[in-house]
């Protein structure tokens, strides 16, 4: 029977099929198929997208006839598929669903009922693809049970939807199993989701525990209240919030910082949705941050502010006495000869006296005040809602008492005293600056005023610091200026003949001619200008020594005296070793002096220091023995060659044998650890003939010479030598 009669038979027995509308539409031209004429069929499933079929129910889906649209599925022609068990319907179903197709057919089969289904198939080029199959198990025009269906491609759709499918997987994944806590939660303050990580975070056994006993955020959860509304503020503001800092209570009780970073999700019509997010657990960055911050702002011996809050303390008590027209009174606190107990006890000590007055300081004045300590022994106070300087005068009579309190350290008895320097707002300044500028004018009055008092800033001390102010810059620049000179004052033996010299530098400013030592070392050495003054020095007392005539056949050696700057300075060894490579003066006549208060600083590091100098080839000298305090305990250990008996115990040694005392004491203990002695300030006979006799290895004085200029200093060799 003709395809055509077929179909039309169909047409007849049952309703029109796939199948047989693709049978008839490869009939002739003029064929008839119920109302549709063959050639629109033809059209209609040329332009189909998928493949019409009938196969038989048989054991290879043996296939009748097809669509065109099979060359665009499979990539098989229909006259390759069609009556070809070798290009079955099952030869072309994937191995892995041929048994799941054929059970989901013959269960629909069974009771007569439709079909539709989801499989893969191979192609002819060997591609997989995923196709929806509808159809139905019926009888041909001969009595065949076959299959009529349609086969769609849906593999764009299905790898769509397994691309969502594994991501949605590795987004639960990464929700239920990431170290760091996730959530949703609703605009009204609910969560909607929340994972372990959270839960954990916040001491609640489980999510869902979390989401039941959370109803509201913002007030169960922020320990600040107004923070979730923050929190929302900001989100509708820029839509997200980044690295959104909290305090927040846990489930036990328990305080945590957290930060938040959150966006808000919005549907289609822009409405919220709800807010996503994630959060971190950052207590312990929180209080690192926190510890930086107090160390950045207090003293880490004392505990009290530094110099970095105390501009922001006075700016609050300024902003109080604004509004209540009061006045504010600062206080420098220098301690008075803090430098002495630390030399003799040792630093250890001293920073257990710094904390002791520390406390001192706090205990004596109100909570409102601020104790700051400001460096070494210096501390500010602020002190505010002053109405008079008699209020002030209460206060500081307080402070002082206080401080002077005997107390013990280290088993010493010991009263200690300061000096308090005194400025007040808005009299005296208007800010930090101006202020601690005035009170330390104010503070050196009360030093030189004999210590152990206060003094107001009164504008006739204006004078005195500009004259220091002007005296410190004009100090500046002086070397280049060539307004450093140094001067020689000679050394002489027990029969008068010199032996060397020691250097002194001194200053003829442009401006003020002679400026004495006493003025501009102190001042230098508070700048740290020394440190140039002391190393113009050094080159160019080698220079000046390498040139000196020998006198009996022996070469002069030069002294140079160091400051205590100058001896925590980690390049001297190398700036000593340079000055005598550059002059050529050998390092025997090198002699660097250093004082006895300068070895009581750190003992070790000033010993590790000497011994590198010396190593050298330069001879160390200790100048001023017998002012300081400790020295005997390291007068061993130090690697020091020459004692200088200080001039306060030569003059007059001769007059009184009580006063000879001490500078015999020092002879015979520089004697016992073979020392050289040098005895200056000797301006009389009589001091240099007792010293003599007693042992005395060198002298220098006014009896011998004054300090002389290199032009009068040649003569007065060449006199020697002659």
């Amino acid at each position: 029977m003709p395809a055509f009669a077929r179909t039309t038979m169909a047409f007849a027995c049952k309703r029109p099929s796939p199948a047989c509308l693709a049978e008839a539409a490869a009939a002739p031209d003029g064929a008839a198929c119920g109302a549709m004429p063959p050639t629109a069929m033809r059209t209609l499933f040329s332009s189909l997208e998928g493949m019409c079929f009938r196969c038989l129910i048989d054991e290879h889906w043996t296939l009748l006839c097809v669509s065109p649209g099979c060359q665009e599925l499979t990539g098989y022609t229909a006259d390759e598929l069609v009556d070809n068990p070798c290009r079955s319907l099952e030869w072309l179903t994937h191995p892995d669903d041929r048994a799941a197709v054929r059970s989901t057919i013959m269960a629909a089969c069974e009771v007569g009922a439709s079909y539709r289904m989801e499989y893969r198939i191979v192609s002819r080029d060997g591609q997989q693809k995923w196709v929806l199959e509808r159809g139905l198990g019926l009888y041909d025009e001969a009595g065949r049970h076959v299959l009529e269906g349609y086969l769609e491609d849906i593999t764009e759709r299905v790898q769509a939807q397994l691309h969502l499918a594994d991501a949605e997987l590795r987004y639960r994944s990464i929700f239920e199993n990431s170290v760091v806590g996730m959530f949703q939660s609703s605009e009204s303050g609910h969560y909607l989701a929340a994972n372990q990580a959270l839960a954990s975070l916040y001491r609640y056994p489980s999510p869902e525990s979390l989401i039941d006993s959370l109803s509201d955020i913002g007030r169960s959860l922020y320990a600040e209240p107004g923070r979730r509304e923050e929190f929302k503020r900001l989100i509708e503001r820029d839509g997200r919030v980044a690295d959104f800092e909290s305090e927040v209570v846990c489930r036990d009780g328990s305080r945590i910082w957290i930060s938040e970073n959150a966006h808000a999700v919005r549907g289609a019509d822009g409405a919220l949705l709800y807010y996503e997010g994630t959060v971190e657990d950052i207590t312990e960055r929180h209080r690192y941050q926190n510890a930086l911050r107090h160390q950045a702002t207090h003293d880490p011996l004392t505990g009290l502010p530094n110099r970095n809050l105390l501009a922001d303390r006075l700016e609050q008590a300024i902003q109080l006495a604004r509004r209540a027209g009061t006045r504010i009174a600062l206080a420098f606190v220098d301690l008075d000869n803090f430098k002495v107990i630390n030399d003799s006890l040792g630093h250890a000590e001293g920073d257990q006296l710094l904390i002791q007055v520390a406390g001192r300081l706090r205990s004596a004045l109100r909570g409102v005040d601020t104790v700051a300590r400001y460096g070494g022994d210096e501390f500010v106070l602020i002190m505010g809602e002053q109405a008079d300087d008699e209020n002030t005068a209460h206060l500081l009579g307080r402070v002082l008492a206080a401080v002077q309190a005997p107390l013990e350290l280290a088993g010493h008895a010991l009263q200690i005293n300061c000096s308090i320097g005194v400025s007040v707002y808005p009299d005296d300044g208007g800010d930090l600056e101006s202020l601690l500028r005035v009170a330390d004018v104010a503070m050196y009055r009360a030093k030189e005023s004999g210590k152990g008092c206060y003094r107001f800033y009164t504008r006739e001390l204006s004078q005195a610091a500009q004259e220091r102010f002007a005296l410190e810059n004009a100090l500046r620049g002086a070397i280049e200026r060539a307004e450093l000179g140094v001067v020689y004052q000679p050394k002489v033996d027990a029969r008068g003949r010199v032996r060397g010299c020691e250097a002194l530098v001194r200053w003829h400013s442009a401006e003020r001619g002679l400026v004495t030592p006493d003025r501009f070392i102190p001042l230098a050495e508070e700048t740290g200008q020394i440190l140039e003054i002391g190393r113009h020095v050094l080159y160019t007392a080698c220079r000046a020594a390498a040139g000196w005539p020998a006198v009996d056949g022996r070469r002069l050696g030069v002294a140079v005296n160091l400051s205590a700057r100058q001896l925590v300075d980690p390049g001297l060894a190398a700036s000593v070793a340079d000055a005598l490579a550059v002059s050529g003066l050998p390092a025997e006549c090198l002699e660097l002096e250093i004082t006895e208060s300068m070895i009581m600083g750190d003992v070790e590091q000033t010993i590790r220091l000497l011994e590198t100098i010396r190593a050298l080839g330069v001879r160390i000298a200790v100048d001023d023995f017998g002012t300081g305090y400790s020295s005997l305990a390291y007068l061993q250990r130090l690697p020091i060659d020459t004692l200088k008996i200080d001039r306060s115990f030569v003059a007059g040694c001769d007059g009184d044998p009580a006063r000879m005392a001490i500078p015999h004491a020092i002879l015979f203990l520089g004697k016992s650890l073979r020392l050289h002695i040098v005895a200056e300030g000797v301006e009389h006979r009589g001091e240099f003939d007792i010293l003599r006799d007693c042992g005395c290895d060198q002298f220098q004085g006014y009896l011998f010479s004054r300090p002389l200029a290199p032009d009068a200093l040649a003569a007065y060799l060449r006199e020697q030598s002659s």
